[in-house]
């Protein structure tokens, strides 16, 4: 199944968690703090894979998490960074967070894009020995990596884009001019998935096709399959319109050319004004009034104007060739502009939240995993380590939304397992 839009959830590692130990060893008296530092969380990563051409491996899998750091260890040995995570994506890939739909990234090149940073590992014990606190007995805990949730939006990289009503013998045009194997029948919507086809036009010089299916009428508002796939035409380059020229559907080949240049008009009038080629195709059905009716038609519109008969090869090598000389003339593949991620795109993975809520005196303190890893981390039998605490509590607002619930002094405070005396 072709699947070009998927939704997942990028979180990078939290940082490992910095270590309280004390030296010790014979003959060394006092010895003093020796707690290493807690590793850095592993980012995440996006990088383009050329063998991947759909965004089909994210249908099932909705959360990429980074590896943690570790914790760190006596004798001030910093705990072990946690792996980055590189998740490949078919080249052409567009990023975009989920809640405001802005681009964060353009997966078109070859260096991986840092989508979510890890979290920095907290320091151990020895950081924070002063001459009047030789013996700290707390350390700090790591900070949560990011985490984004982002669309991920496949919009092909494709030098020519073929246009055209269904059975019009697009598939034909480039199976026969490119190693791409389509499915090639006579009846409509043959081709229900873009097909990527590489053109050769000698050592060192080709350029890439793409036959984008289902264009009628009504595409632009969902009608038929164009609406899913017009998405993929807006980096192409030029557009080559196949026509049939015969009219064999019982259709106008003039009045499908205005329809569909109408359809791409209506999505974008920037991809309405790329360089086309018309493609006379199926010329040894059509009759000599049919062709030069045609004919007569696209030079009004002042468009080359080219006439083949794709199945046995006749005219494509011409119109191949004049392909490539238009293509010499333009600028590069169409990049998307991204923009820098935001405080509001990243949240934690753990967000520093929490609750606090008064139930027969007691005032509790819920939600906040952030502050069980700093409760952890302290020795409450020490003093400095209250204190160290304590900091914690007033930046991070906690004892501003407690004095909110009313607490009064003596009143017990409860976070977790540690309960306490609330003193002004």
């Amino acid at each position: 199944m072709f699947v070009d839009i998927a939704k997942v959830t990028l979180a990078a590692g939290a940082g490992g968690d910095g270590c309280v130990a004390f030296h010790r060893e014979k003959y060394v008296a006092a010895g003093g703090p020796s707690g290493g530092d807690g590793g850095h969380g592993g980012c995440v990563y996006l990088l383009a894979c050329d063998t991947l051409s759909t965004l089909s491996d994210f249908r099932y899998k909705r959360k990429y998490v980074a590896q943690r750091g570790a914790d760190g260890e006596a004798s001030k040995r910093s705990g072990k960074q946690g792996a980055d995570l590189t998740i490949r994506v078919p080249r052409g890939t567009l990023v975009k967070c989920a809640e405001t739909g802005r681009l964060i990234a353009d997966i078109s090149c070859d260096e991986p894009v840092l989508l979510a940073k890890g979290g920095r590992g907290g320091w151990g014990n020895h950081h924070f020995a002063t001459p009047t606190r030789q013996a700290p007995r707390f350390a700090k805990a790591g900070t949560p990596g990011e985490s984004v949730e982002v669309t991920l939006e496949l919009k092909l990289l494709a030098d020519v884009g073929l246009l055209g009503f269904p059975n019009v013998g697009k598939s034909s045009l480039i199976s026969v001019v490119s190693q791409a194997k389509p499915i090639v029948a006579d009846y409509h919507f043959t081709t229900i998935t873009p097909v990527l086809g590489v053109v050769s036009m000698g050592l060192g010089h080709s350029f890439v096709m793409a036959d984008i299916p289902g264009l009628i009428e009504g595409a632009a508002e969902g009608i038929g399959l164009g609406h899913a796939f017009l998405r993929h035409v807006e980096r192409c380059r030029m557009l080559v319109h196949v026509l049939d020229a015969a009219g064999s559907e019982g259709r106008d080949p003039l009045e499908d050319f205005a329809l569909i240049n109408a359809e791409l008009q209506r999505y974008s009038p920037e991809l309405a004004s790329r360089p086309q080629i018309v493609a006379a195709n199926k010329i040894d059905l059509a009759t000599p009034e049919q062709l030069a009716r045609l004919r007569e038609f696209v030079a009004q519109q002042g468009l080359p104007y080219y006439e083949i008969c794709a199945p046995i090869h006749e005219g494509t090598q011409e119109l191949i060739n004049a392909v490539a000389a238009k293509l010499a003339e333009l600028p590069p593949i169409k990049r998307f502009e991204s923009e820098q991620l935001t405080p509001d795109m990243l949240v934690p993975k753990d967000q520093p939240k929490f609750t606090v809520r008064a139930e027969d005196g007691v005032f509790f303190v819920e939600d906040a995993p952030w502050l069980l890893r700093i409760l952890r981390a302290c020795n409450m039998d020490d003093y400095s380590s209250l204190q160290h605490f304590q900091r914690v509590l007033h930046s991070s607002g906690i004892i501003a939304a407690l004095e909110e619930q009313g607490v009064q002094e003596g009143d017990t405070v409860a976070i977790y397992d540690f309960e306490f005396d609330y003193v002004t």
